[in-house]
């Protein structure tokens, strides 16, 4: 039986506060400061990280008023989303909190039913951001709601491969 390190001990625990909390939760500092910081988070006023849980798995539509059998060809799975998890997860912290932009998000755990993002925001009208000569592009009217116009790194992988519509999920083969 292998052994279980302190490193993989402190995430299984962290999973576990985190399954009991909300499904989108502000945070006081990001749980991986380096991945947060090569992604453009800095400790500074005007900053803001929020942990967004995903359940995995593809989409399942539901088949309203069954009776009997259940037809195999009705179309309820095997549906893939055209969005990446972690895309749906940006999208959902930026509705969230209505007033922030957000810059980009990392993989924070995931266990067998559900994945932990971390979003990292920022506020484009407070005057540290606005000031900053790195961040003050975000106070553009042209970079408003970037996230739902897939403008983040999650978005622009997702957006990728979407000229077909039948093959919406999966990867096309190059020639």
């Amino acid at each position: 039986m292998a052994k279980i390190s302190e490193a993989q001990k402190l995430q299984k625990d962290r999973l576990i506060i985190w399954r009991r909390q909300h499904t989108i939760e502000r945070i006081e500092r990001p749980t991986k400061p380096a991945r947060a910081r090569t992604i453009g988070y800095k400790a500074k006023v005007g900053f803001v990280v929020a942990r967004v849980r995903i359940e995995k798995g593809g989409r399942h539509r539901r088949l309203y008023g069954r009776r009997g059998r259940k037809p195999s060809k009705s179309g309820l799975t095997s549906y893939s989303y055209g969005k990446s998890l972690q895309w749906i997860a940006e999208e959902r912290a930026a509705k969230r909190f209505i007033s922030l932009q957000v810059l980009n998000s990392y993989l924070a755990g995931e266990d067998g039913r559900e994945k932990w993002f971390e979003v990292i925001m920022a506020d484009p009208n407070h005057p540290a951001i606005s000031r900053d000569p790195n961040y003050k592009w975000l106070a553009a009217p042209a970079n408003r709601h970037r996230v739902l116009r897939g403008l983040t790194s999650a978005g622009k992988k997702s957006r990728h491969g979407q000229r077909s519509k039948s093959l919406r999920g999966t990867l096309t083969r190059q020639r």
